[in-house]
């Protein structure tokens, strides 16, 4: 280490720690005026951290490079300066506890998931750390009391996975680099593979002895140079990863998996050295060959289960065109898209995306909302009408007001939702963790035994059949069964218009026994009309629908919004709003106390009490003030084209479905009727469609929930599997364990099936790795396999595993 501080120029490599700089590396800080080069995104990170903070005296005072994350450690006070500039990537609860998502390098394999978890589980003050293979991200919630995201990181680097704040093209950009590391590893070790098996098939074909000694050893000499860079390069992984977990005590499958290459390795060399024995350079050179392809198979996976949150996360564009002066001027300026108001009138042009929940404010055009509902088809919006943030302008240029910041916008409170998802494991997935770890410290016992037992019985195959033992039995198979198939149904599902926000979805989801369906906004369109009102109290229609209008302004249920769509365009304003679930809404227009909602909630305030003719399909919603009953509005809605198709599927497949609704018992039925529902109950207030779901489970069924308003928030929560439609209330969506986003209910007769394909894959996936182990094995042990052919087995079944799970992507819609 120099004594004097000196400059460092990009051109010697990363500015911040030494290394080389990848060709075509777009990483890179701002310092002092200059533009320095990164290896990396973690340097870059840091570095950008460093400058953030105002600390950039610490690379004119340095006197060496900063010490990189892979070589196990990393400066506290660099760590630390994530604690200073944390405030955009971490989130506070209600109840103190800090959280944040992570994007991790260096995952090998799902194993991997259980030593992370175990190492960050042992920190004061981590409440959970769930780590998600399938995106390569981790969630972590901790006490800020107790730690902080520096030790969280500092952590992480001991055991050999550099994390940091998740950035979508920073984690995109580093998925590219392991892709890139993986490949050269792969070509490097399967150009050694190639020419050493060059040199093994003559030993293979000359049994006869025709194969002189001098040539035989000349031979393994050039095959132990042969076997080098794919021992010390292609399987760096593996040695890495086994070190990392012993020194945690812990034994993941790179621990077998380092004793099998080494243990093969050593002996060869010794008995290249002595001039006797077997050499196993070629077992060593495939097995390194034939597992990094399943890790290559396994990490495009993953990137293809992360590509469609991807999608969405680039969704939202970075600036827009903002009219300052509107509607004096149409001069547009560009503005950051963060930065714009509510208010605000911006300018969108053809093929450009909304950058925030906005109004069509003239004219009209066509949208594009494929990214955020999986509809293809583009949707003719005029005046007046609403327009997401994420959809794309398909028609002409359009001006639209803003309605909601870009942070709060549809797109963004999808993502915020998907980024959510996958914070947990399905039970399936937890028991084959659990067994995976179990099985490794059986498998090393076991080969323990089996190399005593051969030094026993025949000294001379003991090595190699233990060696056979280690490789065969790596439980790569195992973990990778179930979260492979889960990660690649979820995202066929997400490209599908079904978001998952839960891990036991389509585990629960497949074993329910019954599904239970709210009816307004759920099976019906969820877009009632007037039809008629009657008026009782002597005040004009029109001003009795201003008055219904000024009490459901802010409702996002159909029918409110039904009211609000028929009234005039004189607006009253209402205060002292009151929400009654299932029954209706209070509030002060005028000075004057109203009631609108079910005739006997009305009548408690009007004194007067009436009932209308049962109408099947027509909703009455009654109007009322302090002793006089005003109007009675009759709704109609009409069923969702798909609704009966959806019904039969469920009913096809030995579900029992039944229909629960705070509507009369009369139009329940009449919409059950047509849908060929067996049961179904109206008048239900929230209490009691919660007890009635309540009581279905302690019967021992299994209920999948699906609603979409505020009311079914409660039974949403309480049911074993929820789906909240795209279309409807976001508090619905938040208690949901997933959203239907294409508003059409197919989507869930879609995951259904999905569900039953996903736990079919699953239980194959399991029974192929316990049939392989159970029978590779013992013939194994029983030394009927050679090293060699161990290799080939024990990458064969990792690969069919994830193979096997991928044929979920590619499904047709509907399978």
């Amino acid at each position: 280490m120099s004594a004097q501080p000196r400059e460092i120029r990009a051109a010697d490599g990363c500015f911040h720690c030494g290394l080389p700089v990848p060709a075509n590396s777009h990483w890179a800080v701002e310092i002092d005026g200059l533009t320095r080069s990164m290896c990396c995104p973690g340097c870059e990170a840091v570095a950008q951290a460093i400058v953030q903070n105002g600390m950039t005296d610490y690379y004119r005072n340095r006197t060496d490079f900063a010490v990189t994350a892979e070589q196990g450690a990393v400066l506290p006070a660099q760590l630390r300066l994530y604690d200073q500039a944390a405030s955009n990537d971490v989130a506070r609860n209600p109840d103190g506890m800090l959280e944040a998502t992570l994007s991790v390098d260096g995952l090998r394999c799902a194993a991997c998931v259980w030593l992370i978890e175990r190492r960050l589980g042992q920190l004061p003050g981590v409440a959970a750390a769930n780590m998600n293979v399938a995106t390569g991200r981790l969630f972590v919630r901790w006490d800020p009391a107790q730690c902080k995201l520096s030790g969280i990181l500092g952590a992480m680097r001991e055991i050999g996975y550099p994390a940091y704040p998740f950035d979508p093209a920073r984690h995109e950009a580093q998925l590219r680099r392991s892709g890139r590391t993986l490949g050269r590893q792969l070509f490097v070790a399967g150009l050694s593979m190639m020419q050493v098996m060059m040199y093994a098939v003559p030993a293979y074909l000359a049994t006869d002895g025709t194969l002189e000694s001098d040539m035989a050893a000349l031979m393994q000499w050039a095959s132990l140079l042969l076997t080098l860079p794919a021992v010390v390069y292609s399987a760096q992984p593996f040695f890495r990863g086994a070190w990392a977990a012993l020194r945690q005590r812990a034994l993941t499958m790179d621990v077998p998996v380092a004793l099998g290459i080494g243990a093969a390795f050593i002996a060869s060399v010794a008995a290249t050295v002595r001039g006797s024995g077997e050499v196993y350079y070629d077992s060593v050179t495939m097995f390194i060959f034939l597992l990094l392809c399943s890790r290559l198979l396994e990490l495009t996976a993953r990137r293809r289960a992360a590509h469609a949150l991807e999608r969405l996360q680039h969704g939202l564009p970075d600036a827009a065109q903002r009219l300052p002066a509107y509607p004096a001027s149409r001069d547009t300026v560009t503005v950051a898209a963060a930065d714009l108001e509510p208010g605000d009138v911006i300018l969108v042009r053809p093929g450009e995306p909304v950058a925030a929940d906005a109004m069509l404010l003239e004219g009209q055009t066509s949208i594009d909302v494929s990214l955020l509902t999986g509809e293809s088809a583009p949707q003719k919006k005029v005046a007046g009408d609403a327009i997401p943030g994420g959809a794309v302008n398909a028609g002409q240029a359009a001006l639209l007001q803003v309605s909601r910041r870009a942070g709060a916008s549809t797109l963004a409170s999808l993502v915020r939702m998907a980024e959510s998802a996958g914070q947990g494991k399905p039970a399936l997935s937890q028991w084959a963790d659990r067994v995976a770890a179990w099985f490794v410290a059986g498998l090393l016992l076991l080969a323990a035994a089996v190399f005593l037992f051969w030094q026993w019985h025949d000294a001379a195959r003991a090595w190699p059949v233990a060696i056979a033992v280690l490789v065969v039995s790596c439980p790569c198979a195992l973990s990778l069964a179930t979260p492979s198939a889960l990660a690649a149904a979820t995202d066929s599902l997400l490209r599908r218009g079904v978001l998952i926000l839960r891990p036991h979805v389509l585990e629960t989801l497949h074993r329910a026994t019954h599904v239970v369906f709210d009816k307004t906004g759920t099976l019906t369109a969820g877009k009632p009309v007037l039809r008629d009102v009657c008026l009782y109290g002597g005040v004009e229609r029109e001003a009795c629908l201003d008055i219904a209008a000024a009490l459901e302004a802010c409702s996002a249920h159909p029918l409110a919004q039904a009211l609000t769509g028929a009234a005039g365009g004189k607006r009253l304003g209402a205060s002292e709003l009151t929400q009654f679930p299932g029954q209706g809404i209070a509030g002060s227009v005028d000075g004057i106390q109203y009631r609108l909602g079910r005739a006997d909630f009305v009548a408690q305030l009007s004194g007067r009490f009436l009932t209308s003719a049962d109408m099947p399909g027509v909703s009455a919603v009654w109007l009322g003030r302090e002793g006089r009953l005003l109007a009675r509005f009759d709704l109609a809605d009409g069923l969702r084209d798909d609704a009966h198709d959806v019904v039969e599927r469920f009913r096809k497949a030995g579900k029992q479905v039944i229909l629960l609704s705070g509507d009369q018992q009369a139009m329940a039925q009449e919409v059950a009727q047509k849908l060929g529902i067996a049961d179904a109950l109206g008048n239900q207030l929230p209490e009691q469609k919660l007890a009635y779901v309540q009581r279905l489970q302690r019967e021992g069924a299994v209920v999948a929930m699906v609603g979409d308003g505020i009311n079914d928030c409660a039974v949403l929560g309480a049911a074993d599997v929820s789906f909240a439609m795209g279309s409807g209330a976001a508090l619905a969506q938040s208690h949901a364990d997933a959203v239907l986003l294409t508003g059409r209910l197919e989507a869930l007769a879609d995951a259904a099936e999905s569900a039953g394909a996903a736990m079919a894959v699953v239980r194959q996936n399991l029974a192929w790795a316990m049939i392989y182990n159970m029978t590779a094995i013992p013939a194994a042990a029983a030394g009927l396999i050679s090293p060699w052919m161990s290799g080939i087995g024990m990458s064969v079944s990792s690969m069919l595993v994830i193979a096997n799970a991928l044929r979920l992507r590619g499904g047709r819609k509907g399978s």
